[in-house]
Parts: C-alpha cells; structure tokens; sequence
C-alpha cells in the first residue's frame, strides 16, 4: 500500500489534486471499473481514468481522502501503490 506521506494535504477549504497508481488494471473494463468504484465517493471528482492511474481531485471537506479512494479501488479487485500531486 502507499504510504500518506507521498500525498500532499491541501490547507482547510482547498482540494487536493492528486494523481493515482492503480496496479492490475489492463483494459478498458478494468477502467470503466475504476470509474465506476470511484464515481459514487463523496468528496470525489474525477477528471481522468486510465489504464493503470487516475487523476482525481478531492475535498477532504466532503470525505475525499486517499484512504477511501484506496478502500473503493480494493473493493473494485485493483490495488494502489501510489498517490502523488498531480502536475
């Protein structure tokens, strides 16, 4: 699993834009899986997919943490190996 110290937490009132490594994913299912996993989390906003990463933007605010985008990959049969800022 990743470890936190890799995300960079955005003050109070702002949104984290964070890019995901998602380690299993081969195909366009696999994406759409993804997409799927991460569409229904709260605090969520995704703006790209792809095989083996998505870029999300999330607001601690409204529960967007990396660890519950880490649990919704789990439970979308994938794993996370990393969590960075995106660029």
């Amino acid at each position: 699993a990743w470890e936190s110290r890799t995300h960079t937490r955005a003050p109070e009132g702002r949104m984290d834009r964070v890019t995901v490594t998602i380690e299993g994913m081969s195909c366009q299912h696999c994406v759409k899986a993804v997409r799927g996993a991460l569409e229904t989390l709260p605090g969520v906003r995704i703006d790209d997919v792809a095989v083996g990463s998505a870029t999300l933007t999330l607001d601690p605010a409204h529960g967007g943490t990396p660890a519950v985008v880490e649990e919704a990959v789990r439970d979308a049969g994938y794993d996370v190996t990393g969590v960075r800022a995106a660029a």
